[in-house]
């Protein structure tokens, strides 16, 4: 497969379609330097993205809180990955929104003066954690931490707070895993690097409290399916010693979607019936 710049198709930029290979941007985009942009990440199942307007109003909160307007309301952009989506060709498909600040008057950190710009882009992407979906994903335990919220914007999905995640990926696939599980900055259990983690105990279902890091779609979904089944849910700090009484665990997220985990560290966990049937459920459900 060709790199992701090197593709047929085309790319929704600034309100129109552009050849996909020419959807590029100056060298000093302020984005580039100072991590100024953010993102959703969207899945369509047979020709429908799943929870497309909560992901676009998510995308102009996550803006506002980096202080920048995204000059396209909710409405055009749902109408533009519409869009994106009819001329892809595809039916499944991950979608890529971005909003970043541009080139312009300002170089320095301060970029008030320089255009914000968003884009859309649509491609096939399978399982992302491949066979780990159904025989239970290996994560390392990362040594990075999220961050307190009074340093970031840590409910905004930010390019910036994923530097530290993509660090933790990359040291856990040297080591063979999957992905990695970050503690927050006091020593709870907080999540994946791309994905909000559940664990269950005795029939019930605990997951960290999102307070210091994102509160995913995906991750309330779930929830919302666990409290139709009348299963109890608790939202609550997790701390380490925790994990060895934990019997199941599974990740969610967009691009993750319900992924079971075999192994964290040196905790092991079963595939049981719980997860696979919020899996098989969640399946279902985005397909309705």
């Amino acid at each position: 497969m060709s790199g992701y710049d090197d593709r047929d198709g085309k790319i929704w930029m600034d309100g129109k379609l552009v050849d996909w290979r020419a959807a590029n941007v100056h060298i000093l985009t302020h984005a580039m330097h100072y991590a100024s942009s953010v993102f959703e990440g969207e899945r369509a199942y047979n020709g429908k993205i799943f929870k497309s307007r909560e992901h676009s109003e998510r995308l102009h909160f996550s803006a506002r809180e980096l202080e920048f307007e995204i000059p396209y309301t909710v409405d055009e952009i749902e109408a533009a990955k519409q869009q994106v989506l009819a001329v892809s060709g595809l039916s499944d498909a991950y979608l890529r929104a971005i909003a970043w600040r541009g080139v312009g008057e300002d170089m320095g950190v301060a970029s008030r003066r320089n255009p914000v710009h968003l884009a859309i882009a649509a491609w096939e992407w399978g399982a992302y954690y491949g066979d780990a979906k159904y025989k239970g994903a290996k994560l390392d335990i990362s040594k990075w931490k999220r961050p307190s919220p009074e340093t970031i914007p840590s409910h905004a999905k930010a390019a910036g707070l994923y530097m530290i995640c993509t660090m933790s990926k990359h040291a856990a696939e040297d080591k063979g895993c999957s992905d990695a599980m970050m503690f927050d900055y006091r020593g709870y259990v907080a999540e994946a690097t791309g994905a909000n983690m559940f664990f269950v105990q005795n029939g019930e279902v605990h997951t960290p409290l999102p307070d210091c890091f994102l509160n995913g779609l995906t991750r309330q979904t779930v929830i919302g399916m666990l409290k139709d089944r009348q299963i109890k849910v608790h939202e609550r700090h997790i701390l380490p010693a925790e994990l060895e009484g934990f019997e199941q665990c599974w990740l969610t997220g967009t691009a993750a979607e319900v992924t079971p985990v075999g192994q964290i560290g040196d905790y092991n966990f079963e595939v049981g019936a719980l997860t696979r049937e919020i899996s098989e459920g969640y399946e279902k459900l985005v397909r309705a």
